[in-house]
């Protein structure tokens, strides 16, 4: 096994209510900057964690060296806007405004971080966008890069929703070719039930308890909308049949859990979206509702971070190992 001899840093881009960047952690990451243009998503990062690097600016105009001290970054990471390739979205990909991509390349060919990881929705690897794609890779093959894209399923890594997820990761040949994505465990996903039956009964709400046991299965993907799209529900259609199909009022998000005599289906709260998202019991997301929920429901899960962020960690030991050897 490859010995660990240092921490290993990364910067992330459009970090958001701070999901990757909590489960890079619990990887082993140290984070030298989180870059972030939304002002609630930036006070979230800054209460829960006063001691990260919080930078908030649009990315178009970040300059790394501002803001990084000497050395090298072992790894880039974010979640690019996911509009331009989201199948409830137009699908505008390179037309749409919102696209990063070339930008988080951009910064890429700056810094030269050792490995490279960007997730999005999984329209991005409809055939649609195949020239695209092709246009993001041949670039990271320029940079000396050797990549992969694999979609990957969040209720493989103990998130209790579906929620499938692209992930690009991009390395040196050094360092790629001892990179082994992470090895689904769906057997240790907990249900909804499972997840919130604590929650559910925290202001004693008698039915707690029976909802509990209704709710055995996992959630359909938690959508939380753009600013221009979208409030706080809890996705299309098709997923507010599910959410209701296992007792949950899909319709809105809930200022506070049941409390004695509640009827019908109770709504989530934000805390407890968190919670389905697999983010800490502990992690605190202030703000109003609508805006507090949109940074969860368009979260990376942390549980999905921190897998495949400890296989980034463990190819790095491993290519650190072979040159010291």
């Amino acid at each position: 096994m490859a010995r660990r001899s240092r921490t290993y840093t990364s910067v992330e881009v459009c970090a958001g209510a701070g999901g990757q960047a909590v489960g890079l952690e619990a990887a082993g990451f140290e984070h030298l900057a989180l870059v972030e243009i939304d002002p609630d998503a930036c006070e979230t990062l800054r209460r829960n964690r006063p001691k990260w690097n919080v930078v908030q600016r649009d990315l178009h105009h970040f300059v790394p060296w501002e803001h990084l001290g000497p050395g090298v970054v072992d790894l880039l990471a974010g979640g690019v806007p996911c509009p331009p390739f989201s199948m409830a979205g137009r699908q505008l990909g390179r037309d749409d405004e919102r696209d990063l991509f070339p930008v988080v390349l951009d910064l890429a060919e700056t810094i030269r971080p050792r490995v490279l990881m960007i997730e999005n929705v999984r329209g991005l690897l409809q055939a649609k966008f195949n020239a695209y794609r092709g246009e993001v890779t041949a670039r990271l093959e320029r940079m000396g890069y050797r990549w992969d894209w694999r979609l990957l399923q969040a209720r493989d890594y103990g998130v209790a929703q579906l929620r499938p997820r692209s992930v690009l990761i991009a390395a040196g040949p050094e360092i790629f070719g001892r990179f082994a994505w992470p090895r689904p465990h769906p057997g240790d996903t907990p249900t909804v039930g499972e997840v919130l039956r604590e929650s559910m009964s925290a202001r004693g709400w008698e039915g707690a308890h029976k909802w509990a046991a209704a709710a055995d299965r996992i959630a359909p993907t938690l959508v939380g909308g753009s600013k221009k799209h979208g409030g706080a529900d809890l996705g299309p259609t098709r997923a507010k049949r599910a959410w209701r199909e296992m007792g949950v009022d899909a319709l809105g998000v809930a200022d506070e859990v049941p409390g004695p005599g509640f009827t019908g289906l109770p709504k989530l709260t934000v805390a407890q979206a968190a919670r389905l998202q697999g983010f800490p019991p502990d992690w605190d997301i202030p703000g109003r509702k609508t805006a507090a929920y949109r940074q969860v429901g368009n979260a990376f899960p942390p549980p999905v971070a921190e897998a495949v962020g400890r296989s980034i960690s463990s190819a790095l030991a491993q290519a650190d190992d072979a040159a010291t050897a």
